[in-house]
């Protein structure tokens, strides 16, 4: 059992290690060689975990999936409105952003090129479907306008989330990112949220942007 955590926690260290340098210097740009001096570990036991740098880049994807994905289930077990569910999920993948490499370095793979193995999907399909989801049954509980088109308001809410992340990147501390999130939320609660609720998400917008927990820069 010991040999088996030793196992595990020289693996995590090797993929917060490949995902800092993916994050800071790119996928291409960042070799092997790199990932075991950052990380402090032999090369056999890279290789013992991972065979290739690909592989390293499909783990981080997956990790990134895997996040993404519990939150939006823990999130919709809380009794959130689907609405307050998606903006909470947001933040809550922007807090890990701002603390760790891991979701960091999985947007620039994402970005990047670096193809996605099935029977992982996309990030941004992924995205897609559960905003998608979301903003349907937000229109059913009355938060969104009756006649939103939802599939255009996904595709927007996904292309200003993932995009201010791009942008965010490459012009202002990463710190920054919880600002710029409730700045999104902003300009769409008053395009898609009838008048009468939009205080209720407006407020919540700026108490997420607070519940972060880190400087904006």
């Amino acid at each position: 059992m010991a040999r088996q955590l030793r196992a595990e926690q020289t693996r995590a260290t090797i993929i917060t290690a490949a995902a800092d340098l993916f994050d800071r210097h790119g996928y291409e740009s960042t070799s092997l060689s790199d990932i075991v001096e950052h990380a402090q570990v032999t090369k056999g036991a890279l290789y013992f975990h991972f065979a290739a740098k690909e592989d390293l880049a499909q783990a981080i994807l997956e990790l990134q999936s895997r996040t993404s994905r519990r939150m939006a289930r823990e999130l919709d077990g809380r009794g959130y409105s689907a609405l307050e569910s998606l903006m909470r999920l947001t933040f809550g993948v922007t807090r890990m952003s701002v603390e760790g490499p891991i979701l960091r370095a999985g947007l620039r793979l994402a970005t990047g090129g670096v193809a996605v193995r099935p029977p992982l999907r996309h990030p941004f399909t992924e995205w897609l479907e559960l905003a998608t989801a979301r903003l349907v049954a937000a229109v059913a509980e009355a938060d969104l306008h009756p006649d939103v088109d939802v599939e255009a308001a996904a595709h927007t809410f996904v292309s200003s989330f993932i995009g201010g992340r791009v942008v965010g990147r490459a012009l202002e501390p990463v710190a920054r990112q919880p600002r710029r999130v409730a700045e999104m939320w902003h300009v769409l609660i008053r395009g898609l949220v009838p008048v009468p609720r939009r205080p209720r998400y407006l407020r919540l917008a700026a108490s997420l942007e607070r519940e972060t927990g880190v400087g904006t820069g």
